[in-house]
């Protein structure tokens, strides 16, 4: 175990315990990279307070995606230890625990519990990740078969964060908890970058970034190159060989589809910075970092048209329908437009910065106060 030191100590001290055990080891995903990049935020939101954070892993090669940290080693969350989990973290004396997750094992808990919900996704979808161990896909789709195994956690914890305001009145509408709901939001991992100088309205390329699980419905974006001609789409992730062979089964005749296979950092910021817009025709989402960290970049987007990217991209975004191939073809083609390329390239810009990881960090630290305080209350 390692240990940082505050330069500043108060008392008493808030010992807070941040699970980050769903932390990838080789490359981040959509719930890792949320978790590292909350982390980092949090680490430098507390320097000088009364909050010592401890960061739980379950593996070490995750360090190398965390930034530098103290941090303890226990199980790993999807094993059957995790139901005595609580009892370690009891041990170790933890005021307060968070997780990235809602699934952290509670029982017998003496510490606050607060639980994060990033999308209600897959209770209309639930085909679980296929990297996921058969054992974990199958109480992946029990799990999702009512949303009572999910109030019995929630229920279990003190508070719950969500990652977006969309994800909060999803929770309020299935009546999903009866404890306090606060959204510490996703964000961009990078800040805005300069204004753009070079107007691509005339290059006639697209970028998707994302999965391939049927709500992402990337066949629509296919399809709709019927009504594009001249146009590429490059397809950027990683994607096994029987679902790449589905998707080019749809490619209309002469339309241009490349698979990259998964890319670099720097070969995906190259094709950004070449594209007329970034595109996705996600049916539903948790937040959409791809479409945020594109905006960022002052790459235009073009997205369905769900309640989450009018959260995240305001009007700064093309809009469509995600079941119509032809509404697709159309926002994309509104931004052939030079003067609306560049007004929207710059709306974006603006627009990403509304999401911050600061701030996040920031309510966070308002959530774990408001959890302490009223667990010492409550004696």
């Amino acid at each position: 175990m390692s240990k940082s030191t505050n330069s500043l100590h108060l008392s008493p001290r808030l010992s807070v315990f941040y699970d980050a055990r769903f932390t990838r080891t080789t490359h981040h995903d959509g719930i890792s990279r949320y978790g590292s990049c909350l982390l980092s935020a949090l680490l430098t939101a507390v320097e000088g307070t009364e909050i010592d954070v401890t960061v739980i892993i379950s593996d070490q090669a995750q360090l190398a995606l965390l930034p530098d940290c103290s941090w303890i080693e226990l199980n790993d969350p999807t094993s059957p230890a995790e139901v005595t989990v609580a009892g370690k973290l009891n041990a170790l004396g933890a005021d307060v625990v968070f997780s990235t997750m809602q699934t952290m094992g509670s029982f017998g808990r003496r510490y606050g519990l607060i639980l994060t919900v990033h999308d209600l996704i897959y209770y209309s979808h639930p085909k679980p990740p296929s990297d996921l161990p058969l054992p974990i896909r199958l109480l992946w789709r029990a799990y999702h078969l009512s949303f009572a195994p999910q109030r019995l956690l929630l229920n279990r914890a003190d508070a719950v964060a969500a990652v977006s305001e969309t994800t909060k009145d999803l929770i309020a509408a299935h009546r999903l908890t009866d404890r306090p709901v606060q959204v510490v939001s996703n964000a961009a991992e990078v800040p805005a970058t300069a204004a753009r100088t070079v107007n691509r309205h005339d290059a006639n390329t697209l970028i998707y970034m994302g999965a391939f699980l049927p709500y992402k419905n990337v066949e629509a974006l296919i399809r709709a190159l019927e009504h594009l001609p001249g146009w590429t789409l490059h397809i950027a992730s990683r994607i096994d060989g029987r679902r790449e062979a589905q998707l080019r089964a749809l490619i209309p005749g002469r339309a241009k589809v490349v698979f990259h296979r998964g890319i670099s950092d720097e070969v995906y910021a190259r094709l950004l910075e070449e594209s007329t817009a970034l595109v996705t025709a996600s049916r539903e989402e948790g937040f959409g970092l791809p479409v945020i960290e594109a905006m960022a970049q002052g790459v235009p987007v073009a997205v369905s048209d769900i309640p989450i990217f009018r959260e995240i991209a305001a009007e700064a975004a093309e809009y469509f329908d995600p079941e119509d191939p032809q509404s697709v073809a159309e926002a994309i083609t509104r931004l052939t437009d030079a003067g609306r390329w560049a007004e929207q390239s710059a709306a974006g810009q603006r627009q990403s910065q509304v999401f911050d990881w600061t701030k996040s960090a920031e309510s966070l630290v308002e959530l774990i106060r408001s959890v302490a305080a009223n667990r010492e209350s409550d004696g």
